[in-house]
């Protein structure tokens, strides 16, 4: 079911405008159709914040028929923030006072940037451990994305991640290891993730910790991993969320900081994301910026839109399933099984669980 425009949040406007399905609030179903309230801490920097909120909406009411969701995005005040996006925060974001008092059903906690190698040294530590640890005890499902997977690793398992030689950065191969399991249930076992990251959480890090690994790569690592009650805390260290384009226009960001003399060097391409035309029109581009700037001249416009166009997206279909797989639980477990001692935390050695788990996917 669609996604309910409770409010005038530009993300509504601009899903229906992409073809989703967005209900007012007055055409809301109630009768037989359960409502999910899902957060969406968003910890991104200003210039990504809407399109990551954009891009987890979009996920979500895409990808299950069975309910009709009131998408309730918040934030830590103690991410410094310009004047644009607070307006956009405070005028259309809700408080974690108002989330806590108003209670959600599940919780997507996205990434952010960081300036320390040490994540309980960034500002928004105590505050994302708080909004965690308050989750825990009252929300069905906690979906963790990249930066937000590694910092509850570090605070709930004291696993911290490591830095990897050159960033991670493109679009890789992965394979389904668990396929019984039900957030993977009818998922291609072989699909891509987008990754964009410095560091990493190792799949021995995760075994180590308890959780189960679903989805890995031999180039890229793991993607997807769970909790030992195989569903409470779901850990995404790819970007299946990531627009077409997404990869493109952080790669444009990257030359930009390159043409300000932010970064020394320039960019290299994100794996196995461009064509090869593309690669050529792009290091083209190179060529003539480099022959601008010795000569003192301003550069060529960098040509997104001669490439934009001819990217394909090998990820969306299975990111919509397992998000759909994941929305599917957490409405089997707060509109039919609320008393069930699994919301309690269970013996991770007793297959029961995992079974009943794997029924109510289904």
């Amino acid at each position: 079911m669609p996604i309910v425009a409770h409010n005038d949040l530009p993300t509504f406007q601009r899903l229906r405008n992409e073809g989703q399905t967005i209900l007012e609030p007055g055409r809301a179903l109630h009768q037989t159709i359960r409502e999910l309230h899902i957060g969406v801490l968003n910890m991104m920097p200003d210039a990504a914040l809407a399109a990551t909120e954009r891009q987890f909406f979009r996920l979500v009411g895409e990808s299950n028929p069975i309910a009709q969701f009131y998408m309730h995005p918040f934030t830590l005040a103690e991410l410094p923030r310009g004047e644009q996006a607070s307006t956009h925060i405070e005028r259309y974001y809700e408080s974690f006072d108002q989330i806590r008092a108003g209670g959600l059903d599940a919780l997507i906690i996205t990434g952010a940037n960081v300036s320390h190698p040490d994540l309980s040294q960034e500002p928004f530590w105590e505050p994302l451990r708080a909004v965690f640890d308050w989750a825990q005890h009252n929300v069905t499902s906690v979906l963790c994305s990249c930066l937000a997977t590694h910092a509850a690793m570090q605070f709930q398992h004291g696993k911290k991640r490591h830095a990897l030689p050159a960033k991670r950065w493109g679009v890789f191969p992965h394979t389904v290891i668990r396929p019984a399991h039900p957030l993977v249930n009818d998922v291609n076992t072989r699909f891509d993730v987008p990754h964009s990251r410095f560091n990493n959480i190792s799949a021995e890090q995760f075994q180590e910790a308890g959780l189960h690994v679903l989805v890995e790569s031999n180039e890229a690592g793991v993607h997807l991993a769970v909790s030992p009650d195989g569903f409470r805390v779901v850990y995404f260290q790819g970007h299946p969320e990531y627009d077409t384009v997404s990869l493109l226009k952080e790669y444009k960001r990257e030359v930009q900081r390159y043409v300000a003399a932010e970064r020394n060097d320039y960019p290299p391409f994100p794996e196995n994301y461009i064509k090869p035309r593309d690669l050529a029109i792009l290091n083209e581009y190179r060529l003539r910026l480099d022959a601008a700037r010795a000569s003192g001249k301003a550069g060529p416009d960098f040509p997104e839109d001669l490439v934009a166009g001819r990217i394909e997206n090998t990820w969306h279909d299975a990111a919509e399933g397992i998000v759909g797989n994941w929305i599917g639980l957490v409405y089997q477990l707060t509109h039919e099984q609320r008393n069930l001692p699994f919301m309690d935390g269970v013996d991770p050695n007793n297959p029961l669980a995992l079974d009943w788990i794997s029924s109510a996917g289904k």
